[in-house]
């Protein structure tokens, strides 16, 4: 039950996502839909999505197992008016190319406040915009899926309260969706290296945010130290956290049927952690 692979390049066309995908053995993957550098790209070609669903098919994945990822441009909590404008009429792009690849989810980091409003302020900002993207995309099926950060610069959704009130203030709570990202929740002060503190952080996550929002996590080891607010992933095994808390995830019934997509820091050895994660399995 457990679905397990890697954020994977597209470039060339988003079917080479599933080519990618298949050539490491993956159960899930992640990809951009387009450049995610850029503003302004092209529209999605009928060949290219044809190519798309013909590639996806080989690899035996289902699309609620694949995370597409939006840009990294994208600040929903923008203090300026006119740049949130831009970034609301961006992701509504982004929502826009899942739907048509049939895509169930998508992954986005909260936003920024960039020292100029409150956190709080910047926590509205982002669900005003979330509510007006729902409300732009009334026929998608496509779930937005809220990152947790490292908290590192001026980042918001580094405390499982900041994820708490942004679905607090979501009309539509059916379309909204948690990932949690491993090396983030780290960094940001939520231990999961031991079973007592594994435990306690999922059980403050019920608590705050709510199990049912979990609907996919990034799995990576940490180069910083625990609450170091530093992003900045690891190889499984390499890093600050350690194998146990993979362990423990692999064992977790709660982490069933999601994507569990690695981003960490060599794609050569991502085979072998995929399979390493998977021999973790019945290890309790």
């Amino acid at each position: 039950m457990k679905y397990v692979g890697a954020h994977v390049s597209a470039s060339g066309g988003v079917y080479n996502a599933c080519i990618n995908a298949n050539a490491i053995g993956a159960k899930a993957f992640a990809l951009f839909t387009k450049n995610q550098r850029q503003w302004k790209v092209k529209d999605l070609e009928t060949d290219v999505i044809d190519k798309w669903f013909l590639e996806l098919e080989k690899t035996g994945v289902q699309t609620k197992h694949i995370l597409p990822h939006d840009s990294y441009l994208i600040n929903l909590g923008h203090p300026l008016v006119e740049n949130r404008e831009k970034s609301f009429a961006a992701f509504v792009d982004e929502v826009q190319r899942c739907d048509i690849l049939t895509l169930e989810k998508l992954n986005f980091h909260p936003g920024s406040h960039l020292r100029k409003i409150s956190e709080d302020e910047c926590l509205d900002n982002i669900a005003e915009t979330l509510n007006r993207v729902i409300d732009a995309t009334p026929n998608s099926k496509v779930k937005l899926i809220i990152e947790n950060t490292a908290g590192q610069g001026s980042n918001m959704g580094y405390k499982f309260e900041h994820l708490a009130h942004i679905i607090d203030k979501v009309d539509d709570k059916s379309r909204m969706g948690v990932c949690i990202d491993t090396c983030h929740m780290f960094t940001a002060g939520y231990d999961i290296r031991t079973r007592e503190t594994y435990d306690k952080t999922w059980g403050d996550f019920d608590k705050i945010v709510g199990r049912e929002y979990l609907l996919a996590m990034h799995i990576n080891d940490s180069k910083p130290e625990l609450g170091s607010r530093v992003d900045r992933h690891d190889s499984l095994g390499e890093g600050k956290i350690g194998w146990d808390a993979f362990k423990f995830i692999m064992n977790d019934e709660r982490m069933d049927d999601i994507p569990l997509i690695l981003e960490t820091i060599n794609d050569e050895i991502w085979p072998e952690e995929i399979k390493a994660l998977y021999a973790l399995v019945g290890k309790n």
